[in-house]
């Protein structure tokens, strides 16, 4: 059945009511700032770093709101998703605390790292083909089954979630001018245009160009949902959500594309100014900032760094060969 995106979209009260219920489980992650960054970018540029959330995403912040949601309204039973890593580590975290299960489809070429992060946390994997077709059906086989399914992007709780991550940051630097998120499945971009509007700040989004399917459904004013992406960004493969697309059509500024070669560099960068490191869906926020000083030269912006779930000798072999200069 397919999804009217202007219904249940969730607003700013939303948002609000998302960050008091789940206030207690998250981690209000830090905002940091770096001169030397700064000094490279030709911005000032405020990081908020969900790569330091509890299951090392921002994710953690939808799925909880998902799953308390539930636990107010009663519903009872486990919890079935698809992910490529960081949204089935987080709701199953989140079901574990509520005493449920929950059980993710991954795509079989998805990071040991990040199948493991789902196992540790009590969920159930079960593996599918590294498409967005096979992702659906084997939900849709779970829910068949009696779970109750939690889409990773396109429903209202997990937007609602998200956008609390974009309120923090906010309350943190207040007066700036911009937003700036990588674009995935659009949960994350769709909440941070909700919690935003009311500034008036201009928002961006940030795909790799291997995973570039908002720009191409933006230009064909459709979602393309037989997209095949390639891209060492495995965050951000997911095809929009309907409802976030009607978002990013409604309110994103712009939204730019970066090379996997600029991701590596953009990783090594923020190593080299920082000592932190970051998966590379983050790091497309910080490669699109530099690579368009005629868009950001001079502005105040506000970057939501993803998550940070590589492992190092997995950071170390995608940067060897990057340099940041």
């Amino acid at each position: 059945m397919t999804v009217d995106p202007l219904q249940d979209i969730p607003d700013i009260a939303d948002i609000h009511l998302a960050h008091a219920r789940i206030r207690l489980q998250i981690r209000q992650t830090p905002v940091v700032n770096d001169p030397g960054l700064d000094e490279e970018l030709g911005c000032r540029l405020y990081c908020k770093c969900e790569n330091l959330q509890r299951t090392g995403a921002f994710k953690f912040r939808g799925a909880s709101n998902a799953v308390l949601r539930l636990e107010e309204e009663g519903i009872d039973g486990n919890l079935a998703t698809h992910s490529s890593g960081n949204h089935g580590a987080a709701l199953a975290l989140a079901a574990n605390l509520a005493g449920r299960t929950a059980h993710v489809v991954m795509p079989d070429n998805s990071s040991k790292m990040k199948i493991d992060a789902v196992r540790s946390f009590g969920g159930v994997v079960h593996f599918c083909e590294p498409t967005h077709e096979s992702r659906k059906a084997g939900l849709d086989a779970l829910a068949r089954e009696g779970m109750i399914a939690v889409h990773p992007y396109d429903e209202s709780s997990i937007i609602a979630g998200q956008g609390t991550a974009a309120l923090e940051l906010e309350q943190s630097v207040p007066q700036l001018e911009q937003v700036i998120t990588p674009l995935g499945g659009g949960g994350l971009i769709g909440g941070t245009v909700i919690a935003t509007r009311a500034w008036g700040v201009e928002v961006f989004g940030v795909e790799p160009a291997g995973a570039a399917d908002t720009v191409l459904s933006l230009e064909r004013g459709r979602i393309v949902d037989d997209y095949r992406p390639d891209t060492i960004a495995d965050g951000l493969r997911a095809i929009v959500g309907q409802r976030n697309f009607y978002l990013v059509q409604k309110h994103v500024k712009q939204v730019l594309t970066v090379s996997d070669d600029d991701i590596r560099r953009a990783m090594a960068l923020f190593w080299r100014k920082l000592k932190m490191l970051i998966e590379p869906s983050s790091a497309t926020v910080i490669a699109a900032v530099r690579n368009h000083p005629e868009l950001f030269a001079g502005k105040r912006v506000g970057a939501i760094l993803s998550g940070g779930n590589i492992h190092p000798s997995g950071w170390n072999e995608l940067t060897a060969d990057a340099s940041t200069g």
